[in-house]
């Protein structure tokens, strides 16, 4: 997504609108110029200032009485790329959907040109209630997208769906809408995460990866309008919005789990660590300290790469790997690339601060089949996804008209 694109967002009158806060920080983080414009009953939660102090632009609650309003009505929604309604309240969908214009707000988003993002929130009752679905239904039969509220607590002590889906995941889909749909079409499978190899029911080996590459790479496909499958190990991040995902724990559950998923993927890009060797035996029972030491015989786990690479005619894609080395690492990752029959490998130098396991920046040289190489500057892991992603798409399109 590039960084000089439009938002506005609409905020209504609903508890959720303490959540807008939290929206537009990450909105504006993200390199978004947002603006906000609120109904009059949004202003009772929260104070338009809050919103002038995240974004440093002047906030619109009034249709009238207010400096500078006097056509903003009309240029807000058709110069902005995006017009972000959240909370949208039951009677706010209301009004979009029969058209009415009667503040900034509504009247704002009826004379829009921009794609136009809902994010119902409201009582569980309100949001089942036929007549809200049906409002619902009609707005995305005119184009507007509408997220699925969450579910949980609500502020009437009610359970179910109707709350304010989580800022981040908003934020995502809002990068989607803002993002070009260039992998429209073409499906790919991402593997992230460390694998888990048990030694008893309590213990096991791992490695340190968080898995933040690999469903960074997962994110970013699905905003550019890909297929994505994501297969993981253990981690402890949110899934990316709208992304399947496939729950593995240790490397031949992930080999299994990639065999099943694999077929028909035009790109295979395996991020994950998967662990090189497991213990031989697997005790039934905790193992208990004793006096002595205790040594571990540890086996091979299978080779996913290896085999997908092996297996490219029978199941032709762009397979990508990667190479997270501590020592020479263009020999081990060039290696790698001609052993395991890849496309590109993409290799990092984990012990950097900065560019290892957990970082949230990441440091990288691609290095491509045809012995080329490409050399990347500091990057967030967002970031290193979509060059990524726009390299394999390169090589693939370079394939299909070979």
């Amino acid at each position: 997504m590039k960084k000089d694109k439009k938002v506005i967002l609409g905020i209504t009158g609903g508890i959720a609108a303490y959540k807008a806060a939290e929206l537009v920080r990450l909105l504006v983080r993200a390199g978004v110029h947002t603006k906000v414009a609120m109904t009059r009953n949004a202003t009772r939660f929260v104070t338009p200032l809050t919103f002038e102090a995240l974004t440093g632009e002047r906030v619109v609650w009034e249709m009238f009485g207010q400096e500078g309003t006097a056509m903003d009505h009309i240029t807000w929604g058709q110069e902005a790329d995006l017009v972000i309604l959240a909370p949208a309240t039951a009677n706010f969908v209301a009004k979009m959907a029969l058209g009415l214009a009667d503040d900034f707000l509504s009247t704002m988003v009826l004379a829009a040109t921009a794609k136009v993002l809902v994010c119902p929130s409201m009582n569980r009752e309100m949001y089942t209630n036929p007549a809200v679905q049906d409002n619902l239904e009609r707005l995305r039969s005119r184009g507007f997208t509408v997220m699925e509220p969450g579910e949980g607590e609500l502020a009437c002590r009610a359970e179910g769906p109707g709350r304010l889906p989580d800022p981040e995941l908003i934020l995502e889909q809002a990068q989607t809408l803002l993002s070009a749909q260039d992998f429209t079409g073409i499906k790919v499978l991402v593997t992230a995460g460390p694998t888990e190899e048990p030694i008893d029911p309590v213990r096991h080996v791992t490695n340190r990866s968080t898995g933040r590459m690999g469903y960074a790479i997962a994110r970013a496909a699905r905003q550019r309008g890909a297929n994505v499958t994501l297969i993981s190990g253990p981690t402890s991040l949110p899934v990316p919005y709208g992304v399947p995902l496939r729950r593995v724990r240790t490397a031949e559950q992930m080999r299994s789990a990639v065999i099943e998923n694999r077929s028909g993927c035009h790109m295979i890009i395996k991020a994950a660590a998967v662990s090189d060797y497991r213990p031989e035996q697997i005790a039934e029972q905790k193992i208990k300290k004793g006096d002595g030491t205790m040594t571990l015989t540890l086996v091979k786990t299978p080779d996913i790469l290896a085999e997908l690479g092996n297996d490219k005619r029978a199941h032709p894609c762009i397979l990508v790997g990667f190479a997270a080395e501590t020592e020479d690492l263009l020999k081990n990752a060039r290696e790698k690339l001609k052993s395991k029959n890849l496309d590109m490998i993409v290799a990092n130098d984990v012990s950097r601060k900065d560019a290892g396991f957990a970082s949230e920046t990441n440091v990288v040289k691609l290095i491509y089949s045809d012995g080329s190489m490409e050399d990347s500057p500091l990057m967030t892991k967002d970031e290193v996804a979509h060059l990524v992603l726009d390299r394999a798409k390169a090589l693939m399109e370079k394939e299909i008209g070979a």
